[in-house]
């Protein structure tokens, strides 16, 4: 038999494999639905301060914090595929909205939003070999079949937005790149969800 599944316009948990088996075991009652509790915690890895500057460019930051997860190879590809589906649909290929996902462990809070101009902005972005400021970084992605429909997004802008934390360590360019530093892989067991 070939089933087909629409998924409606709202119910972005059915972009995966496992949302959708979630939903049918719901549906055949062999699962309660889970439900998910906020818990607020005073701890400064978990602020973020979001600068002014950041208005012009993309003024809108809203983050989340997944504890005690465990990945494997398919759970980690479900994930990154998923985060990417989000980024096509909802997120209006990364022009309405971006996620950057970080191993929570790699980083020391609070973390700050800012922007600056991208000659003063280095790391090492996901997947380079070495780190760059965001000019010689965009010159990179320009031959990069998938990052280069992504720059016209912020190239207009005199200063782009960044996430750093405690230490200065840049987090992510959003909705760029991520920065290999606090990368998440199949050993991440927190992850920061910006």
């Amino acid at each position: 038999y070939v089933y087909k599944i629409e998924v409606a316009a709202n119910r972005y948990d059915l972009l995966c494999v496992e949302g959708i088996a979630r939903a049918f075991r719901t549906y055949l009652g062999s699962e309660v639905p889970t439900r998910y509790t906020v818990k607020n915690q005073s701890d400064s890895l978990q602020e973020i301060i979001v600068k002014p500057e950041t208005q012009a460019v993309r003024p809108c930051v809203v983050a989340c914090v997944l504890r005690d997860i465990r990945f494997d190879v398919a759970s980690y590809n479900s994930f990154i595929d998923l985060q990417d589906k989000l980024h096509q649909n909802i997120c209006r290929r990364r022009t309405l909205a971006s996620m950057g996902t970080h191993d929570l462990d790699k980083i020391r809070g609070p973390i700050t939003y800012e922007a600056h101009p991208p000659s003063d902005i280095v790391f090492q972005a996901l997947k380079q070999n070495e780190a760059m400021d965001c000019n010689a970084l965009f010159e990179v992605f320009k031959n990069d079949i998938k990052m280069k429909k992504f720059l016209p997004i912020l190239e207009p802008f005199e200063k782009y937005p960044v996430f750093y934390d405690q230490d200065r360590q840049v987090l992510s360019l959003p909705p760029i790149i991520n920065s290999e530093a606090t990368k998440i892989t199949l050993d991440t067991r927190n992850v920061f969800i910006e």
